[in-house]
């Protein structure tokens, strides 16, 4: 008979795991399962693109973003102060190697503005937008429901579409964006009636004033010859002078 003494509780202990592991059939033995973290970790590992995405989101402005990725479509959730950065996530996400969808879920916190001050806030800026670079050829226009912002109307090139959009999308209290701004086609002959038709319009004495105010222009836009007037005027006899500007007609008076 052996006889054997242990020194410790711990040896005593790991001995009978030992004897019990023993008396187990051969290949019953199943490894315990990993805390929760070490399996976060494990995941981790497992799926790098994950956390690619992850680091393509570590900004300050993302703080409050969560990120999954199921078969290479990532979900994006949580908040973000602007809409620009709901915008900004999604870019570069997509950006991500072995990233073939996004679900963009983010929502836009930030401040609630009543809609009608918003808009207001949102035309003045939008009419001073693009001073200096033609903005009288642009007419675009602007609704706001429920803090989400609708774009339309003419863009005479994509950098005027392009600057709209991105005026509005930096804005405190935008919720959302649409833009359906249809950008006017590119041909000379159009741009020469727009010449044209300026000169027209701001060749009477009494239409001058429309272009002290640059934000308050009368607007021109052109689409294959076809001429169309936005803006606001003084008075019945400004808008008959328009009417009969050369190369402008009644029906093209908005």
């Amino acid at each position: 008979m052996i006889a054997t003494r242990y020194s410790s509780r711990t040896a005593l202990v790991a001995s009978l795991l030992a004897g019990a592991l023993l008396s187990l059939p051969h290949g019953s033995f199943a490894a315990p399962p990993l805390p929760l973290a070490a399996s976060g970790a494990a995941a981790q590992q497992d799926n790098p693109v994950a956390g690619e995405v992850q680091s393509k989101l570590n900004k300050s402005q993302f703080k409050d973003v969560k990120v999954s990725v199921d078969n290479g479509i990532a979900t994006l959730s949580g908040t973000v102060d602007l809409y620009e950065y709901k915008v900004d996530a999604d870019k570069r996400v997509h950006k991500v190697k072995g990233v073939t969808a996004v679900r963009n879920e983010i929502q836009v916190a930030g401040p609630n503005i009543p809609d009608q001050e918003l808009q207001a806030k949102l035309g003045e800026k939008l009419a001073y937008d693009r001073v200096g670079y033609g903005n009288a050829f642009n007419s675009i226009t602007l609704n706001v429901q429920n803090g989400v912002v609708t774009l339309g109307g003419h863009a005479r090139t994509d950098v005027d579409k392009d600057s709209a959009l991105a005026l509005v999308s930096t804005y405190p209290g935008v919720k959302d964006v649409v833009g359906d701004i249809e950008v006017d086609p590119v041909s000379i002959m159009d741009d020469q009636t727009r010449l044209q038709v300026a000169r027209a319009v701001y060749g009477y004495p009494s239409l001058n004033k429309y272009a002290i105010d640059p934000a308050k222009p009368i607007r021109i836009s052109v689409q294959s010859g076809h001429v169309e007037l936005y803006g606001m005027v003084d008075s019945q006899a400004d808008k008959r002078r328009l009417i009969s500007a050369p190369t402008a007609s009644p029906e093209c008076l908005a």
